[in-house]
């Protein structure tokens, strides 16, 4: 078994490099229309209350480019979605920009990036079928359950974990 120790290690270095941590977070871009949907803020709060769970956020409402129009947005976009590893789509903001979703959801597709989309929060409504069809998964507003899907989608990392109830037995 010449070299098992060299071809172990090379295995070890390369799965470390899958395994989100502070200095190795995943990168995710969460859908937007350069506007302060409360949906937006909200997956981020989710994604925060969630213990070791380390991402860096590569959309931005904020960067709506001033000239340029249409083609400039389009532009924006491509330049977040492209630093991303998966992408969230908020399907409740499907329904009110149709056009810049689908869109994202195309370019998210063009870069191969796999599509996490969430279900309307408070279950107000279904998801649009175009945006289930396109997600590689559809999870409530649950942060264990958006955690997880992220964790899977953008590293393939196994993400089952045991919860632990304690019963008084007496």
């Amino acid at each position: 078994m010449a070299g098992s120790g060299s071809t172990v290690l090379a295995w070890i270095h390369c799965r470390a490099a899958y395994i989100v941590s502070e200095q190795n977070p995943i990168r995710v871009f969460v859908s937007h229309v350069f506007s302060e949907h409360p949906d937006y803020f909200r997956v981020f709060e989710y994604l925060e209350s969630s213990p070791n769970f380390f991402y860096t956020n590569c959309s931005d409402v904020t960067k709506m480019p001033t000239t340029g129009g249409k083609a400039a947005v389009k532009d924006a976009l491509r330049e977040q979605i492209a630093a991303a590893e998966a992408v969230v789509i908020i399907s409740s903001m499907y329904s009110e920009s149709r056009e810049w979703i689908a869109y994202q959801m195309d370019v998210a597709d063009a870069n191969e990036l796999p599509l996490i989309a969430l279900e309307p929060f408070g279950g107000a409504g279904a998801v649009p079928e175009e945006v289930q069809g396109r997600a590689a998964e559809v999870v409530p507003w649950n942060e264990r359950m958006m955690v997880d899907a992220i964790k899977r989608q953008a590293r393939h990392e196994e993400t089952t974990r045991w919860d632990v109830i304690e019963f008084d037995m007496s």
